[in-house]
């Protein structure tokens, strides 16, 4: 049974940083592909920042050059650098994988930002 679980979110400062982890475990099999999605209230989920296998990464335009995705040495984590932030960045950000053509998600970790 393969989990996604993530960590990191909190409340920070206008300008401030974070650091989300996201580990999927539960499976020796590699994903194609891992995403960082948010939701903030009354608003449909976006994708925030995705990592291919190979390496391709793909950024919202309103997050470019304040976020970054990277891969972890473990199996199947990924990480997400959060730079500048804004309140408008304020909303529940949730990890997901793709493993063998199915897409898992977490349950998602809070990120809120004060102006």
């Amino acid at each position: 049974q393969v989990q996604v679980g993530e960590s990191g979110g909190g409340l920070v400062q206008a300008g401030g940083s974070l650091t989300l982890s996201c580990v999927a475990s539960g499976t020796i099999s590699i994903s194609n592909a891992m995403g960082w999605y948010r939701q903030a209230p009354g608003k449909q989920r976006e994708l925030v920042a995705r990592i291919f296998s190979g390496g391709t990464t793909n950024y919202a335009d309103s997050v470019k050059g304040r976020f970054t995705i990277s891969r972890g040495k473990a199996r199947n984590t990924v990480f997400l650098q959060m730079n500048s932030l804004e309140p408008e960045d304020t909303a529940v950000y949730y990890c997901n994988a793709n493993i063998r053509m199915i897409t898992y998600w977490g349950q998602g970790t809070q990120v809120t930002v004060s102006s």
